[in-house]
């Protein structure tokens, strides 16, 4: 059974930062591709930022330059350091699992982010 657990989210003042963690269980860390989403109130859920098993990355264009996506396979670990902060990125942000040849997508529970202006 996967299991991803995410962490580290809260309140921050606009220009703060925040670091996300999200650590997953039940399959070879390693072989997924992982990504961050967010949802806002009454928004669709989006892609925010992707890192694969070969550590190739790539983000949305509202967060290049701010945002930076990790891993660590030894701590079957997933980071998203979040800096510059804007009352725009307040969103609940979730982590989700891909691994690489199957159709299999798990989804962590999500970590509340909130910017204050």
């Amino acid at each position: 059974q996967v299991q991803l657990v995410e962490s580290g989210g809260g309140l921050v003042q606009a220009g703060g930062s925040l670091r996300l963690s999200c650590a997953v269980s039940g399959n070879t860390f390693s072989l997924n591709a992982m990504g961050w989403y967010r949802q806002a109130p009454g928004e669709q859920r989006e892609l925010v930022a992707a890192i694969n098993p070969s550590d190739s990355t790539n983000y949305a264009d509202s967060v290049k330059g701010r945002f930076t996506i990790s891993r660590d396979n030894a701590k079957n670990t997933v980071y998203l350091q979040m800096n510059k902060l804007k009352p725009e990125d307040t969103a609940v942000y979730y982590c989700k699992a891909h691994p690489i040849g199957s159709k299999q997508e798990y989804w962590g529970q999500g970590t509340q982010v909130t910017v204050s202006s």
